[in-house]
């Protein structure tokens, strides 16, 4: 996989997170990778196969690629990475989520979570307090700093989406959501979308 990356990058390009950090860097012409995955056979597939199932994996793939990546530019600058906007994003969406609810949602361990609430806590991205009901349960907010960093994040991703959903139509926009409900897993659609 090295040998690829390295193959398919342009001279003098930046890599890893210099990479992330540069507007451009995903704005590559067309690479041999590139041809490889609109041209690859796949073992006992039907063409009509790849068409339906293979070109959305690859679709979702570059998509999240761009979707995150706009975040991860601002983040970088903070010393930040996804797992800090993961949290920050439900922190912001449940104000005063418990820290197992976010570990719930999160589907990442207690020892996986511990060092990014610390990093955000000593930042003052957020803050915890103990539950009036249960002194043992920790209750997370945003600070006015964690608010301002999220809607900047959040501001930049949508406007990702808006600009496809106007390119695509009120009907794509709607299978798209449509889609992507389908695809998350059976409990998390009914806690989540009531389905």
């Amino acid at each position: 996989m090295a040998d690829i990356i390295a193959k398919t990058r342009r001279p003098g390009a930046p890599s890893g997170l210099a990479a992330r950090a540069g507007e451009s860097s995903c704005e590559r012409t067309p690479t041999g990778v590139t041809r490889a995955l609109n041209d690859a056979p796949l073992p006992g597939r039907a063409a009509a196969d790849k068409t339906l199932l293979r070109r959305p994996i690859e679709l979702l793939f570059f998509a999240y690629r761009d979707f995150t990546g706009i975040a991860d530019r601002k983040l970088a600058t903070i010393g930040f990475g996804r797992a800090h906007h993961r949290a920050l994003y439900f922190i912001g969406r449940v104000p005063g989520i418990a820290v197992g609810e976010l570990l719930d949602i999160l589907c990442i361990t207690k020892q996986s979570l511990a060092p990014v609430l610390r990093e955000m806590l000593r930042a003052r991205y957020i803050v915890q307090r103990a539950d009036a009901a249960d002194r043992r349960r920790r209750r997370l907010f945003l600070t006015e700093r964690g608010l301002d960093l999220e809607r900047e994040l959040t501001r930049r991703q949508s406007r990702l989406i808006a600009k496809a959903f106007a390119a695509a139509g009120a009907d794509a926009a709607r299978g798209f959501d449509a889609v992507l409900r389908g695809m998350v897993g059976g409990r998390d659609r009914r806690r989540f979308f009531g389905q």
